[in-house]
C-alpha cells in the first residue's frame, strides 16, 4: 500500500481542550508514502452544521422519517492541486507534514451537541484526490461552545411565579404559591438559590417539591420531537392544614458537567426549567415554572475553582459539603487530537467552496 499514514489533527489551547468563538485552531494534515506518488489535490476543510432525523409509524404500515440540515459555516483550502501540466503534484517517498491555521467565526453558533436524534458537530477534514482511485477521507471534531447565549437579554433579571389552587377534592380551602429566583442565566458549577412562600388555607397538608429539568426539542418538516429529563429534585417538609404563611429556602448547584443551553440553534434547542409543585395527594398539583439558562464557565471561573479546591484539600480531606438534591444520571497544552474512531453522521448536501488563505477567516460565511 503505497499510503501508509493519513491523519488531521490539531493542537488544544486549553486544558479542557474547547474552543469558542474567535478562537484559532492550528493544527496539520500528516501524510507518510512508502513510494513516490501523485495526487490531484490534497484540500483542508473546516465545517459546523446541525442535523436531525427520526422515524414515526402511525400504525402498521404508515412509516415518515422526518429530518432537517443547518449550516453554520464551511470554509476549505486547496493545499496542494494540479501544479504540473498533467494536473498531479508529486509527493516522495516518507513522511509529509501541511499545517493549517482556522479562525472560528464571530457570530452566532451552537456549541457542540449530540444525541440519538440530533446532533451538532464542528469537524475539520482532509481530502486526498488522486486520478482513477477513490477519495481518501480523514476528519477528527472539536468541542465548540458558543458565546452566543451570553448576551440574551434578561439574564441578570429576578424571576418570579405564583400559583393559586382551590382543593376541591377530598378537602376544601386554598394554597397560594409564590417562588423567586434571583436571576435567569447561571454558569455551571453556579449555586442557583430558590425562595418558595407558601399559603395553605385549607385542611389539607401539602408538601412542596423542586425539580431541574432539561428539555430538549428536535424540529424538522414543521414537526417536533420533545424529550424531557430530570436533572436535580428534592421536596421539603410538609405545610399544614390552615398554617400560617411559611417561607423556605433551598439551592442548587448547577452540575458543572451540565451542557449550556442552546438557543440559536433553529432545529435543536436545549432548555432548562426549575419547576416548584405542591403536591396535594388525590388533586391535582399546583405548579410553577421558571426558565434557567445554562452558561458554560468562563477560564477565569475554572482557575478560581481549582484553587478554591486545592485549599480545600490542603486543610482537609473531607468531602465538599452537598445541598442536598439528588443526581439523576447525571499540562497547559495537550497534545494533538488525532482523528481516531470520530463519531458517524450522514453526509450533507455537497456545498460551494469557499476559498482560503494561510490564516482562515470565515466571520463572513
Amino acid at each position: 500500500m503505497t499510503i501508509k499514514n493519513f491523519f488531521i489533527e490539531y493542537d488544544a489551547i486549553n486544558n479542557d481542550n474547547v474552543f469558542t468563538n474567535g478562537d484559532e485552531i492550528k493544527g496539520r494534515i500528516i501524510l507518510e508514502t512508502s513510494k513516490e506518488m501523485k495526487i490531484q489535490a490534497l484540500v483542508f476543510t473546516a465545517k459546523g452544521k446541525a442535523r436531525v432525523v427520526w422515524h414515526e409509524h402511525y400504525g402498521q404500515n404508515q412509516h415518515r422519517v422526518y429530518w432537517a440540515n443547518e449550516k453554520y459555516y464551511e470554509v476549505k483550502h486547496h493545499i496542494l492541486r494540479e501544479a504540473r501540466q498533467d494536473g498531479s503534484e508529486v509527493i516522495r517517498q516518507g513522511r509529509h507534514v501541511f499545517p493549517f491555521t482556522f479562525r472560528i467565526p464571530h457570530k452566532r453558533i451552537p456549541s457542540s451537541f449530540k444525541s440519538s436524534i440530533g446532533k451538532i458537530n464542528h469537524k475539520l477534514k482532509a481530502e486526498l484526490k488522486q486520478s482513477m482511485k477513490l477519495t481518501k477521507t480523514t476528519k477528527t471534531y472539536f468541542t465548540f461552545v458558543s458565546k452566543g447565549d451570553m448576551d440574551t437579554a434578561g439574564l441578570l433579571d429576578p424571576q418570579y411565579g405564583c400559583k393559586d389552587k382551590k382543593v376541591k377534592v377530598f378537602g376544601s380551602g386554598t394554597m397560594c404559591l409564590d417562588v423567586h429566583t434571583n436571576k435567569m442565566g447561571y454558569q455551571q458549577g453556579e449555586v442557583l438559590q430558590i425562595m418558595a412562600e407558601i399559603k395553605n388555607n385549607s385542611n389539607r397538608s401539602v408538601k412542596p417539591k423542586f425539580t431541574l429539568y432539561e428539555k430538549k426539542s428536535f424540529l424538522a418538516q414543521g414537526h417536533r420531537k420533545l424529550n424531557i429529563q430530570d436533572i436535580l429534585k428534592d421536596k421539603a417538609e410538609a405545610v399544614e392544614p390552615s398554617s400560617s404563611t411559611k417561607t423556605m429556602t433551598k439551592t442548587i448547584t448547577i452540575p458543572t458537567e451540565l451542557p449550556p443551553s442552546i438557543l440559536n440553534c433553529s432545529i435543536i434547542k436545549l432548555e432548562y426549567r426549575l419547576k416548584v409543585q405542591l403536591d396535594i395527594k388525590y388533586s391535582p398539583n399546583a405548579e410553577v415554572k421558571l426558565p434557567i439558562i445554562i452558561l458554560p464557565r468562563t477560564q477565569a471561573t475554572k482557575q478560581q475553582e481549582h484553587n478554591h479546591h486545592r485549599q480545600q484539600q490542603q486543610r482537609s480531606q473531607q468531602p465538599a459539603a452537598a445541598y442536598g438534591f439528588e443526581t439523576l444520571g447525571a499540562s497547559n497544552y495537550t497534545t494533538w487530537n488525532r482523528a481516531a474512531n470520530p463519531p458517524t453522521m450522514d453526509p450533507p448536501p455537497p456545498y460551494e467552496e469557499y476559498p482560503l488563505y494561510p490564516v482562515i477567516y470565515a466571520d463572513n460565511l
